[in-house]
């Protein structure tokens, strides 16, 4: 069983067995062909007999593995969120302080915006699934994970006074994350490219990384060491 799958079955198996039996070439094969085509058509127009063609198995096999193209998604969804969790999971685990983290995740957002933009459009998709109830699952699968590495270091970095006393760790952490979320999507979804453009005056992909780390760090790191003075 690849590593995807057993990451798959802690949050919930939306997959069939005889999906979990394939080999793991076919599950790798059908899992990017379907990140693929969710990423280009959006969760609506995509469709799960092209898929199938694609992945040269028939629509009645593919149906063996899934019940729904929905559950196809989520599956691929998991996928592409397995390995963004795992490169956060590396970063937040060190000894590192807060900023050399920070520094870290901006990085990487970067790198890994670029090199799995299908991931991060995928994960933009999850707006068009109808099912309120599904949104909510996946929101708390998806986002419980992040919000509880960027607490517990942000917390360590008050305890330790690397940060100013006054924040709020649980804040700090949301608002952290939206400014990598909206990184991530300037790379990849089309309306937030767009909107970097309009702000800078150039193209995210001609921008020097460089430039997007320095300038967020400067930014991020102002938000935790600046302590506005008690008035007298």
């Amino acid at each position: 069983m690849c590593n995807t799958t057993k990451f798959i079955k802690m949050l919930e198996k939306r997959y069939k067995e005889a999906f979990e039996r394939a080999s793991e070439e076919r599950q790798e094969l059908i899992l990017e062909t379907g990140i693929e085509e969710f990423s280009s058509k959006g969760y609506e127009k995509a469709n799960i007999n092209v898929i199938a063609k694609k992945c040269g198995i028939s629509i009645g096999l593919m149906y063996k593995y899934f019940s729904t193209k929905e559950d196809l998604f989520i599956t691929c969804l998991q996928r592409g969120m397995k390995i963004l969790d795992d490169i956060l999971d590396d970063i937040m685990a060190s000894d590192d302080k807060i900023l050399v983290k920070a520094e870290k995740v901006i990085r990487a957002t970067c790198f890994h915006s670029k090199k799995n933009a299908n991931y991060i459009k995928l994960y933009n998709e999850i707006g068009a699934i109808k099912n309120k109830a599904m949104v909510d699952i996946l929101a708390t699968a998806i986002e419980e994970s992040t919000s509880q590495k960027y607490i517990k270091s942000i917390t360590q970095a008050l305890e330790n006074g690397d940060v100013r006393s006054d924040l709020d760790p649980k804040l700090f952490a949301f608002f952290l994350d939206n400014l990598l979320t909206t990184l991530q999507f300037s790379y990849t979804c089309d309306y937030y490219r767009k909107r970097f453009e309009i702000y800078t005056g150039i193209d995210v992909n001609e921008m020097d990384d460089e430039q997007v780390v320095s300038q967020l760090l400067s930014f991020i790191e102002s938000a935790f060491t600046y302590e506005k003075k008690k008035q007298r």
